[in-house]
């Protein structure tokens, strides 16, 4: 039998998301059967499926020792010396600036033979021993916590990822975000003259497979419709390129790669929607797409300092911004800031 105390980061859940992450291997199957059968128990009585955990409440598991872990398999991140390039960071989030060529977590990109040893290349590890090392995350004293990463960008994408330090902040940023309340926006540097701004509607199908997003003008079969508004910002004769700030309405997996492709303007580096021979050529071995800024809307909820906030990474890392020789970073982040005060 084990027993756990149920604490702040557990509360609020099912019984059964937390049997779940409580244990290791556990079939479904036999977790169900393991509550039906009163083999789990809250506070010395039966538990339900539909039961939700309060602070404080006594879990009891009377299930086979094989499916809980032995010891902390918790890493030694105190030999964690990368430092994250945060954007914002308060007792609830982090923004974090990740680079192009970083797996946001393991088994990103549909890639599942990325060996165990890998997950300390993630950002996730590496925001997790940041967190461990200034003495705010203590995996020993964690049931069924860890710093959770609320939105995902591709491995070759820069930007903004927003982690979420405890299991209420988790929660009400995964809800604003299914509720279109936090606001991305990117800059993106595609190949082709578009000019003004524009409003792109089409439908969305990944390829599991291939792990690729079709893009078609009409509804099929396992489509979703896909909004990508962008603007024109600049554009560079000499590679025939322009810059689009785009804002990403709904957020599908390879929304704006797949999305600008299909129009005839795949983005400058991207190989996998375009063939980027020649950009690899000129050193672009990168899609230039940039997640430059997330912005709130958290209005009665436990996060609401965060409504009406936006949030900007500085710039330094944005190489494709190089290209368009007249454009102003800074100066279209004032542009941005002034307007969203109106």
């Amino acid at each position: 039998m084990k027993s756990f105390t149920v604490n702040e980061n557990d509360s609020g859940q099912r019984i059964d998301k937390f049997v779940s992450k409580v244990t290791s291997g556990l079939p479904k199957s036999l977790l169900y059967k393991s509550i039906r059968t009163k083999k789990i128990k809250i506070n010395g009585k039966r538990a339900h499926e539909g039961d939700m955990l309060s602070m404080g409440d006594i879990v009891e598991m009377y299930i086979p020792d094989e499916f809980f872990s032995e010891g902390s398999d918790a890493p030694d991140f105190s030999k964690v010396k990368i430092q994250p390039d945060i954007v914002y960071e308060d007792e609830n989030v982090i923004l974090c600036e990740k680079k192009p060529g970083v797996l946001v977590h393991l088994g990103d990109e549909g890639d599942r033979n990325r060996a165990a040893a890998s997950e300390r290349e993630t950002l996730l590890f590496i925001l997790t021993a940041y967190l461990a090392n200034k003495g705010e995350y203590y995996p020993e004293r964690e049931n069924s916590f860890a710093p959770s990463l609320c939105n995902r960008i591709d491995r070759n994408t820069g930007g903004i990822v927003i982690l979420a330090k405890n299991a209420v902040a988790l929660r009400e940023i995964d809800e604003a975000i299914r509720e279109n309340r936090v606001h991305k926006k990117y800059l993106c540097a595609v190949h082709g003259k578009l000019e003004g701004e524009k409003t792109l509607t089409a439908y969305h199908r990944k390829d599991e497979k291939r792990n690729t997003a079709l893009i078609y003008d009409a509804e099929v079969p396992g489509s979703r419709k896909i909004i990508t508004a962008y603007k024109a910002l600049a554009y560079d004769r000499e590679n025939d390129l322009t810059l689009l700030d785009i804002d990403l309405i709904t957020g599908r997996t390879h929304q704006i790669r797949a999305h600008m492709a299909h129009i005839g303007h795949p983005l400058l580096g991207d190989g996998k929607y375009s063939n980027n021979l020649q950009d690899r050529k000129k050193g672009y071995k990168y899609q230039a797409l940039w997640s430059y800024s997330v912005g709130f809307e958290m209005a009665g909820t436990g996060l609401s300092y965060l409504d009406g906030k936006s949030f900007y990474v500085s710039g330094k890392e944005i190489g494709f911004l190089s290209v368009f020789g007249n454009f102003d970073y800074k100066v279209h982040i004032a542009g941005q800031k002034k307007r969203s005060k109106r």
